[in-house]
């Protein structure tokens, strides 16, 4: 006898309901037609957006930058996932004044190596130096908290490598927060977020699903947070498939990830209703932008909120080095609220 069982639901039924009906039969009608190229080109750019390529190394440390005294620190996430970081104090002496940062994917606390060849140099060939960015805040005054999202730097894998831009990424900014709430020393300090990109993603979502963690934080500066929308239709443009976009949704769900609209950080801003600075490279050539920085920081919460924009390059990764070269409006901004 043949063994025969009738499913009493479609399969895809699940990934239908994220994408919704009409966005899913499109899918379903351009995989039949589209070419074997395009489809590659489509299941290449659908891998970019829900996995990081690779791991960034944490390539450089405070040293570099003429601090001599911090720690390594590591702590769970909330969901258990290992994270590692650095506890780096004000050179200035003691301080009651800490900042919290994350990073962008695919970068690690330290920030990029793009200069260090493939295949880093296959997303951008400059290097980014976050650990600049933190050395101008201790000698501030300022102490810092950084560390690595999951799947990044040296921190835990988890959800089967995938990145959600924020929808995996929040439960890791749930655990350094609290991890400072219940630290001894960290705990009694003043406290404000530099979270950027995915980063920033994440903690809009982390503000939205738990407020009373974030209560004690006096500001928040975001950089370079994006609607995946945004980024993925303009990689898709830029690779001739832009009309395959619901296609790249289903590959993304297909891979174990999210839709872009799923992604978008307008979803969870309205959560931030701290005092908020974001800064937006305004001819970026992987977005949208002026459109969608101008759409997030609209949805952002705060009645106090600034948006700067970066002028005299196209080149997103310029505006994550900004803040390391030019750091004048980063203090000042966290002067003002933490002082």
């Amino acid at each position: 006898m043949i063994f025969e069982q009738t499913l009493e639901y479609q399969i895809d039924s699940a990934l239908k309901g994220r994408m919704g009906e009409a966005d899913y039969q499109k899918a379903l009608e351009q995989q039949s037609t589209i070419s074997e190229q395009e489809y590659a080109t489509i299941k290449y750019l659908a891998e970019f957006a829900v996995r990081p390529m690779f791991r960034t190394p944490v390539h450089k440390t405070p040293a570099d930058h003429g601090i001599t005294h911090w720690e390594d620190v590591y702590f769970p996430s909330s969901d258990g996932t290992p994270l590692e970081g650095w506890y780096i104090p004000s050179v200035q002496g003691e301080s009651d004044k800490l900042i919290i940062i994350n990073h962008p994917m695919p970068m690690s606390r330290s920030g990029f190596t793009g200069h260090l060849g493939e295949p880093f140099s296959n997303v951008d060939t400059l290097e980014i130096d976050f650990v600049a960015h933190m050395a101008h805040l201790s000698k501030a005054g300022y102490n810092i908290l950084a560390y690595d999202l999951r799947n990044h730097g040296n921190s835990g894998a988890a959800n089967g490598g995938i990145c959600g831009i924020g929808r995996y990424e929040w439960r890791d900014v749930v655990g350094a927060q609290k991890y400072v709430q219940n630290h001894p020393k960290l705990s009694k300090m003043k406290q404000g977020l530099y979270n950027r990109c995915t980063g920033g993603n994440a903690a809009y979502e982390a503000m939205y699903r738990h407020p009373a963690l974030f209560e004690n934080i006096l500001c928040f500066f975001g950089p370079m947070t994006v609607s995946m929308t945004a980024l993925m239709t303009t990689f898709a443009q830029l690779m001739g498939v832009d009309k395959y976009m619901e296609l790249m949704d289903f590959e993304q769900l297909k891979l174990g990830g999210f839709t872009n609209g799923e992604m978008h950080p307008q979803n969870y801003a309205q959560a931030v209703k701290v005092p908020y600075f974001m800064a937006e490279v305004r001819d970026d050539a992987w977005t949208d932008n002026p459109k969608d920085a101008q759409e997030i920081f609209d949805n952002i919460g705060s009645t106090d909120k600034e948006l700067f924009w970066i002028e005299g390059t196209n080149r997103r990764f310029d505006g994550y080095n900004y803040f390391g070269v030019h750091s004048e409006k980063m203090i000042a901004f966290f002067d003002k609220y933490m002082s």
